[in-house]
Formats: structure tokens, C-alpha cells, sequence
């Protein structure tokens, strides 16, 4: 029978436990290619980029199996390479990922909350996370206030041009906003892209100062918004973020800070807790 794994090692530390586990019972039904695969996805799990030496001495996989391995993952999207040698996650790798968080307890847990921080609050509140350079909508709540934008579950919107997708940037692992600056890249210009980076380096310094993120008529004219990331107990990563916003014509920006934001933050904190 085989042991189990504890729940406290390293990924990449469990994959390679399950492999010489498999090899010394000889399970024929274990396949050990792809068992491979994994762990050299899993490496990735504290690093941000790895070079195909780096690779090697982490896995401790021969470099011909390495160079196999690389080339499959680049070509399904897994990996991608950059013009200095290195590996990062690709998009492929982060697609799986918000999949499993959106089809976690947090969305169905967090509906009701939502529902009743809207109607005491009287704002629109959303929960999303970022899906191939764009924020992806997992809950919505509106509040009686009409809004010029109409969002539901489903529905995307930028990254780096609203609070929602700045909070979410902000929290992420350096892995994490590599992907996404690459998701970024590959559709915008050079110029837009640029533009974008400095709005997403702004809006880091200004969460790491403040707690949060603000988007003040930039997505829609007349819509003020301000969001903070959601923490996963149950994960242990930021899987979403999480907004609030108000018709600007109603709301003064440094009034409905002071209003929203630590309200906002204890809404983050219980949905992340499951509370």
C-alpha cells in the first residue's frame, strides 16, 4: 500500500516522494513520464524563472529528459521561454489554476456576503480573478444605484485600468504577475503595454502603502471603485479579488475610502476564511 504524503512538503518534494514510491512497488499504472512533467511544473512553485540547468539541479532529472520535457510543456503552453534562456509558467498552467479556484467553495460561501455587504453598503460588490490578462467576474452583486456597466458572472474586464484587476495584481506571487504581464503583452502594443506596467507598478506601491486599490472614472467615466484581494486559507494564495464601487456623481473618492475600504477588508477576510 502506499504511504501517504504529508500535506506540509514542498510540491515538487510530493511528486517526487509518489515517483520513488511507484518505482519501488513497481505500479505498472503510475505513469512515470508524466509524473516527471509535474514535478518539473511544481519547481516553479517558488521560483519565478528557472534556466534548464537550474531545472536540472532542482529535479535532479537527466538534461536529455529535461530538454524533452521543456519542449512538450513550451508547445502546450505550460512553459514559455524568454529571449535570456529562461522559463516561466505559461498561460496554459494559470488557465487550470483559476479554474479549480472558481469552482472552490469560496464562490458559493462568498454569494450571500456579497449579497448583504451590497444592500447595507448600498454599492455594487464583484469577486473575480484574472483568466489570460483579463479579470474574470465569479460573483456580482449589484446595488440599487444604476451603474453605467452592467457586469455579470462571466464578464471581463482590464487588468491594469480597474481596481479590481490592480488588487489582484498586487497580491499576486511574482510567479503569478509574470503571467500576467505576459498575458498582457501578448495583446496589447508596445505602447499600451508600457502603459499598462506603469499603472500596474503604481498600483502595487499603493496597495503595499494602503491596503488597497482605486479606480477613479478610468474604466468608466462615471463609476468609483475601490478593491483588495481575497486571501484562500484553504489554498494559501490570493485566488481572487474583490471590489466595491459607487456612481462617482454620488460619492466624494476620500469620503467613500474611509467609508468602504475597512469594510471591504473584513468582507475579504471572511470570505478567505470561509467564515
Amino acid at each position: 500500500m502506499t504511504k501517504s504524503v504529508s500535506k506540509n512538503m514542498a510540491l515538487m518534494d510530493k511528486i517526487n516522494s509518489t515517483l520513488d514510491q511507484s518505482k519501488a512497488e513497481n505500479d505498472r499504472q503510475f505513469v512515470t513520464a508524466l509524473g516527471r512533467g509535474l514535478m518539473l511544473l511544481a519547481a516553479f512553485e517558488h521560483h519565478d524563472a528557472l534556466s534548464h540547468q537550474q531545472l536540472c539541479q532542482i529535479t535532479g532529472l537527466p538534461k536529455a529528459t529535461i530538454t524533452r520535457l521543456i519542449h512538450t510543456l513550451v508547445l502546450l503552453g505550460f512553459l514559455r521561454s524568454t529571449e535570456h534562456g529562461q522559463y516561466h509558467l505559461g498561460s496554459s498552467a494559470v488557465r487550470l489554476s483559476v479554474t479549480a479556484w472558481s469552482r472552490h467553495d469560496v464562490v458559493a460561501s462568498a454569494e450571500p456576503l456579497l449579497w448583504q455587504f451590497a444592500s447595507e453598503n448600498e454599492v455594487s460588490v464583484n469577486l473575480a480573478t484574472e483568466v489570460a490578462g483579463e479579470m474574470r467576474y465569479h460573483a456580482c452583486c449589484r446595488s440599487p444605484a444604476r451603474l453605467s456597466v452592467n457586469l455579470q458572472v462571466g464578464s471581463a474586464v482590464p487588468v491594469a485600468y480597474t481596481a479590481i484587476g490592480r488588487a489582484f495584481y498586487a497580491v499576486s506571487s511574482p510567479t503569478r504577475q509574470t503571467v500576467i504581464r505576459s498575458n498582457l503583452q501578448e495583446n496589447a502594443s508596445k505602447e499600451d503595454y508600457n502603459r499598462a506596467q506603469a499603472a500596474l507598478d503604481e498600483a502595487v506601491k499603493h496597495y503595499n502603502e494602503h491596503g488597497y486599490t482605486l479606480s477613479d472614472g478610468e474604466f468608466s467615466h462615471d463609476i468609483l471603485a475601490v478593491a483588495v484581494g481575497v486571501f484562500d486559507v484553504a489554498t494559501g494564495q490570493y485566488a481572487y479579488s474583490l471590489n466595491a464601487s459607487v456612481p462617482r456623481a454620488n460619492w466624494d473618492a476620500a469620503e467613500y475610502k474611509a467609508m468602504i475600504v475597512p469594510k471591504l477588508q473584513a468582507l475579504a477576510e471572511r470570505i478567505g476564511s470561509g467564515i
